[in-house]
């Protein structure tokens, strides 16, 4: 009689777990869906991810359409047009020269036997004329050396395109991360909620025999109602369980992207035996981290700003020429043409020198990162073999539970153990196998951020079909 206070105890600790997944709660019939299903449903339709990967899109078109940077040009022009000229012409100089010759000849005209005027014009011309034309003529421009600018641009271009590509895979990481914090969480949920409706309904039992106790008069007043309180406690904490198992499972499919509620199929998993060592994971860690490829792309990036700056410094050459589009003695003119910007009002050295230093300030970031990823690669494989070793310590504690619980059955059947006792036993069993399915999730959300750190989430699913012990 006197455990009871502790079996009380015991179990509202047990009962005081995660929250947890109740079918029962469900309405509809939920959508049975694998790790794998779930993964590919998130990469079809994250609109995260979505975003990053049009991002990387567009750069990578706009470094397609710079390809031919730097190439020959060739454009037509044309034009239609009409007109209307006025001109007006003095002629008074003329007719006063006129009169000046005649005067300087030997015989004036006026003075000859037939006298003859001096011819004289209008005071006054006006000419005016009005017509319509049309002109047509192709150009082309081909530069010949730009100073490496063109290179530099489609260099640049092709980093950003890079730098994109990488929070694509950081995205991806993240989303495949947060998949299995929330996919085994609602598979968490679902063997904890079995394991407190199991305790509901064993603490049911138990209440109705210490009913009969009490009758009988071989269990006090005082006891019958801390085993009554145990069962309120069991309904109680049930019925939180299966309020937070519903927001878990509306997190899960809101994260899918699918209307209802989902049913994870893959269960909590471990690898009994340590994965790769810590130099495996390190050495892929380096090679693909997305983190690693974003500062490479800044650092390819500041070295073409570079290239530019210096670009502009050079000479330009470049050929061009001109063709009139006509029947008749066409027009044309080509040529080559060279400049060369020897004095602006730029700092031309000191643009150069601020370029040069982000590509040391891009190679600190470097040898940083690396530093930072190393660490958090280690940090993440300690905690993922903690997490394995902390199951397998689980794992004797509940196979002495269920030893314990086998016994105690046994004995109650044969008379040597007592219902206090049997219920100790159960609530032990329950609180154990409660702290495995637990040591179980750990282990996989661990897996996970390992994978993510060394850039290898798309190699999860490869380590779920690895497991051998299986939490159902």
């Amino acid at each position: 009689m006197k455990k009871l206070p502790a079996l009380c105890k015991s179990l509202a600790l047990c009962l005081a777990s995660a929250p947890l997944l109740s079918a029962l709660a469900q309405n509809i019939e939920p959508q049975k869906l694998s790790f794998d299903a779930a993964w590919n449903r998130v990469k079809d339709t994250s609109e995260k991810l979505a975003a990053a990967q049009a991002a990387m899109d567009h750069k990578t078109l706009q470094g397609e359409g710079l390809q031919g940077l730097g190439g020959p040009s060739v454009s037509v022009s044309g034009a239609a047009f009409a007109y209307s000229a006025h001109l007006d012409v003095s002629l008074d100089p003329i007719n006063q020269r006129l009169t000046q010759i005649s005067q300087q000849l030997p015989v004036p005209l006026e003075n000859l036997p037939i006298p003859l005027p001096v011819p004289q014009f209008p005071a006054m011309y006006s000419y005016k004329k009005e017509d319509t034309a049309a002109t047509a003529s192709v150009s082309t421009v081909w530069p010949i050396y730009l100073g490496g600018a063109t290179d530099a641009v489609r260099g640049l271009v092709g980093a950003q395109a890079d730098e994109a590509l990488a929070d694509v895979q950081r995205t991806s990481h993240e989303l495949a991360t947060q998949l299995a914090q929330r996919y085994f969480g609602a598979q968490l949920a679902a063997k904890a909620a079995s394991l407190r409706e199991a305790a509901v309904r064993n603490v049911e039992r138990h209440d109705q025999a210490a009913e009969k106790m009490l009758a009988a008069g071989v269990l006090s007043r005082v006891e019958r109602l801390q085993v009554r309180a145990a069962f309120e406690d069991a309904r109680r904490n049930a019925l939180k369980a299966r309020d937070d198992a519903e927001l878990a499972s509306v997190a899960l499919a809101r994260t899918v992207h699918t209307d209802g509620t989902v049913a994870p199929q893959t269960a909590l998993f471990v690898l009994t035996q340590p994965l790769q060592g810590l130099p495996y994971f390190t050495e892929a860690a380096l090679n693909h981290h997305p983190g690693l490829a974003k500062v490479a792309a800044k650092k390819a990036q500041a070295q073409r700003l570079h290239e530019g700056e210096e670009a502009a410094r050079k000479p330009q050459v470049f050929a061009f020429g001109q063709h009139q589009i006509k029947d008749k003695n066409p027009d044309w003119a080509a040529g080559i043409g060279a400049k060369w910007t020897l004095f602006d009002s730029l700092g031309r050295d000191k643009l150069s020198a601020a370029s040069e230093q982000q590509i040391r300030q891009a190679e600190h970031m470097d040898l940083q990162a690396r530093s930072d990823i190393a660490l958090l690669v280690e940090r993440n494989w300690k905690v993922l073999e903690q997490a394995r070793r902390q199951f397998l310590s689980v794992q004797t504690a509940v196979d002495l539970a269920q030893e314990l619980l086998r016994l105690r059955t046994a004995g109650l059947k044969q008379g040597t153990s007592t219902t206090l006792e049997l219920m100790d036993a159960e609530t032990n069993s329950a609180k154990v196998q409660t702290e495995r399915a637990q040591a179980a999730y750990e282990y996989t959300v661990a897996l996970a951020h390992l994978l993510e750190s060394c850039g290898l989430s798309e190699e999860y699913g490869a380590y779920v079909a690895r497991a051998d012990v299986w939490v159902q």
